[in-house]
């Protein structure tokens, strides 16, 4: 009779995060979920853009999608697996016009603000706006030397 060879994917680890939309919370904020992150030991190199990352999402929704108000929510979903992490953050805010982010991403930008997707971008394998832009989806994968 034919061996049969059955690989498992080992479940996700999941966790969620609620922090207040404001600007004195976004630290404690950033350092949960890399607390979290830092326990599924990342390379350090990645550890670094995927901070960087996070502090600009988490910037983002602060500022754009809270108004840097501490009575709106902000929730952050983390996942890992073998594969890749992935963070979700959503802001309770009206989003933003998506088509007008992409075509400036073809131009140079010198304006105060829009850097941090291109940011994001570099520094992820995939970022991914839902919602009309009042989330965005992180994703970084796992590399075979981790």
């Amino acid at each position: 009779m034919p061996k049969v060879c059955q690989t498992v994917e080992q479940p996700a680890t999941l966790r969620e995060f609620t922090f207040r939309g404001d600007r004195y919370s976004m630290v404690a904020a950033r350092e949960s979920v890399m607390d979290f992150i830092k326990e599924h030991r990342f390379p350090q190199s990645e550890e670094i853009d995927i901070l960087v990352a996070l502090q600009e999402a988490l910037a983002n929704a602060v500022l754009h999608g809270c108004q840097n108000d501490g009575t709106k929510t902000i929730l952050c979903r983390a996942e890992i697996n073998l594969s890749a992490l992935t963070i979700v953050i959503r802001d309770p805010g009206p989003g933003f016009d998506l088509a007008a982010i992409e075509s400036a991403a073809l131009t140079p930008n010198t304006t105060e603000h829009g850097r941090g997707i291109c940011l994001m971008r570099s520094l992820m394998d995939e970022v991914t706006y839902r919602r009309g832009g009042s989330e965005i989806l992180l994703r970084k994968f796992r590399h075979s030397s981790s």
